[in-house]
């Protein structure tokens, strides 16, 4: 190579540098909050109380509360019925972003994992792609890829903690790095030290372990927001992901009535983050908030209450996207098919990067979210 080829190279890779550098500027995305609730049907999301389950006595909907519950919930309208079990995500939130995967309106969002269980897929959220000869169970195996957020934290140089999961189940511990501490993880029945010398948080830590949930590897849902909230007031992270279980765990014990108010749980959740974010300047038109699941469930009475590779409907999930670079068109009807291992490259260009940039990823970017 002549002296002529090395400087005309040197100053192709400086002028790809500085394009790189550029489009990370470009963006006004700079923090991004990603929430999930574990096993949360598109059908709930989107219609509502479900007709077919809302009288059934084996599923929970029998006793006075779950009558009250119904008689709140119910209306001839799909619509109005979704409106009544999420007021804050429809009245506030969507009309604000997108929301992709109302399988009545041509609108599919799949997982490309063949298992459609959780460790599957949160791993494909989480690494922009599926790896089922890797994650094939929800035993905890360490994911030998780096998640996005160990891909950006390792991008921008950022400290741990900087880079935070607070999840109910312990798993992702190992779903979420492929090291131990490489991010900040809090998950299952653990304690949090953030921040030190709470008397909030020490309670907090104290109460977890008294207030036993149906499933010894997850905590109740509030202690997980609780402790995530209070984390967030002391570290203001750059990148923050909260996972909710009992959608899922009430679901498996036929309880209809409790996976309800687990619904509702999760969109008074989502208030609280949104009412933070908006009393916080820096975060204040800055932030990108992402909403989705980790596989659906079964479409019928006989198999609502479960999921997996034999059960038909459960591949089907649901996303949404709200943030200063996400056009404001709320639902989107007839779009494109996308895949759950999409997410994580829609999330990097939303903040600047380069999804390519990502090594081995093989989702692509969800172009209703982007910039037009």
């Amino acid at each position: 190579m002549t002296r002529r080829d090395l400087l005309v190279s040197s100053c192709l890779l400086s002028a790809l540098g500085a394009k790189s550098a550029l489009a990370e500027t470009q963006r006004r995305t700079k923090y991004l909050m990603l929430a999930t609730a574990d096993g949360l049907r598109w059908q709930e999301l989107f219609t509502g109380i479900d007709p077919q389950l809302m009288n059934e006595q084996d599923f929970g909907m029998a006793n006075d509360n779950a009558g009250a519950l119904r008689n709140h919930l119910w209306n001839a309208s799909p619509d109005a019925r979704r409106n009544a079990l999420m007021p804050f995500f429809w009245g506030t939130l969507a009309p604000k972003g997108i929301v992709l995967g109302n399988g009545h309106k041509g609108s599919s969002v799949r997982v490309s994992n063949s298992f459609r269980f959780s460790a599957p897929g949160y791993s494909e959220l989480l690494t922009g792609r599926a790896q089922d000869d890797i994650i094939h169970s929800n035993d905890p195996v360490q994911n030998p890829t780096p998640s996005f957020f160990q891909f950006l934290k390792n991008r921008w140089h950022l400290p741990p903690e900087q880079a935070a999961i607070f999840a109910s189940w312990e798993r992702f511990h190992s779903i979420a790095e492929t090291r131990p501490g490489e991010i900040f993880i809090n998950a299952g029945y653990e304690d949090s030290p953030v921040p030190a010398g709470s008397a909030r948080v020490a309670a907090l830590n104290r109460l977890q372990h008294q207030a036993l949930y149906v499933d010894d590897s997850a905590r109740h849902d509030a202690f997980t927001l609780a402790l995530a909230m209070e984390y967030l007031e002391a570290i203001q992270p750059r990148l923050f992901y909260l996972s909710f279980d009992e959608t899922d765990d009430w679901a498996h014990h036929k309880r209809y009535d409790r996976v309800l108010e687990s619904i509702q749980f999760f969109d008074n959740a989502i208030r609280e983050l949104w009412t933070w974010i908006q009393n916080h300047p820096s975060y204040r038109d800055a932030t990108t908030l992402i909403f989705t699941c980790d596989h659906g469930r079964g479409r019928k009475r006989k198999d609502w209450d479960t999921h997996g590779e034999d059960v038909a409907g459960a591949e089907q999930i649901w996303v949404a996207f709200i943030g200063p670079d996400t056009p404001a068109r709320g639902e989107i009807s007839n779009s494109p098919a996308y895949f759950q291992r999409d997410i994580a490259p829609t999330a990097l260009e939303l903040l600047g990067v380069d999804y390519k940039e990502y090594p081995g990823v093989l989702g692509k970017p969800i172009r209703e979210a982007l910039p037009v």
